[in-house]
């Protein structure tokens, strides 16, 4: 028999989570983990209709869930998300910050427009739905954790892609800083670092770095030598990590950086 002590380690019963970038992808495989481990979540997404169907998802699992249609690239947007889930739920315990958008660009393509943009909703919006959450976090005494969702890019440059690079070395260290100022208030802060994920997002983009009209599996086959364990990583292989820095499993973590990526940057 499975230990009690083990499944309360990944138990978040009576939790209230917040998603933002929830509506497919990542953030969806994210919002349903959660949910899965007895947590209630808070949808957040510029796409309400896609929104909606994660939703629906979740109160299947018996748990609630709500639908906000929000664009974190404006910081009144960013900051409401947190008051709106403490009003709907009750209380706010986990924040992700997933959303993040990568239109490709070489370095003497890009527009002040096009930084802005990459910036303002992959940094900005992440850094002031973080402090609007802790504020709420801390308002109820009851800590809580923040997992921002950044890259190997973060770590690691990729061509046409400087904008979106710059912004999640931010995240990277936001996350550091953060981690550190509300580590007394018992809010723990860390960052997942995803690798090649097979998103309806990565396969626009191999799409245009690489147009060859092939599908994705062959296109994708390319970067597999570079993969040690020899597959293309999906959602669920990020979600199960954010389950475990949203768990107690994770209570002794704080300002860390966890790669998801197959061991790319091994090689």
């Amino acid at each position: 028999m499975l230990d009690e002590s083990i499944i309360q380690l990944f138990d978040l019963n009576g939790k209230a989570a917040l998603v933002t970038g929830g509506a497919g992808g990542i953030g969806k495989a994210i919002a349903l983990r959660l949910a899965g481990a007895g947590a209630d979540v808070v949808v957040a997404d510029i796409d309400p209709e896609s929104a909606s169907g994660v939703a629906e998802e979740i109160v299947s699992k018996g748990r609630k869930a709500l639908v906000i249609e929000a664009d974190v690239s404006s910081v009144a947007s960013a900051r409401d998300l947190a008051a709106k889930t403490v009003k709907a739920l009750g209380r706010l315990d986990i924040l992700v910050n997933n959303v993040g958008i990568y239109p490709p660009s070489p370095v003497l393509d890009v527009t002040e427009e096009m930084w802005d943009n990459v910036l303002d909703t992959n940094l900005r919006g992440l850094f002031f739905c973080a402090q609007a959450a802790a504020q709420q976090m801390i308002a109820m005494q009851h800590g809580g954790r923040i997992i921002n969702i950044a890259s190997l890019e973060a770590l690691h440059p990729t061509l046409a892609l400087s904008h979106y690079d710059a912004s999640k070395g931010g995240v990277l260290m936001t996350t550091k800083a953060l981690a550190l100022e509300l580590a007394p208030h018992g809010i723990l802060v860390n960052c997942v670092a995803p690798g090649i994920i097979r998103t309806p997002g990565l396969e626009r983009l191999l799409g245009i770095l690489i147009p060859t009209g092939a599908p994705f599996e062959e296109t994708a086959e390319m970067f597999l030598p570079r993969v040690p364990i020899g597959r293309i990583g999906t959602p669920d292989d990020v979600a199960n990590v954010v389950l475990f820095l949203a768990s107690p499993a994770a209570g002794y973590m704080t300002g860390s950086l966890v790669l998801v990526d197959g061991g790319y940057l091994l090689s």
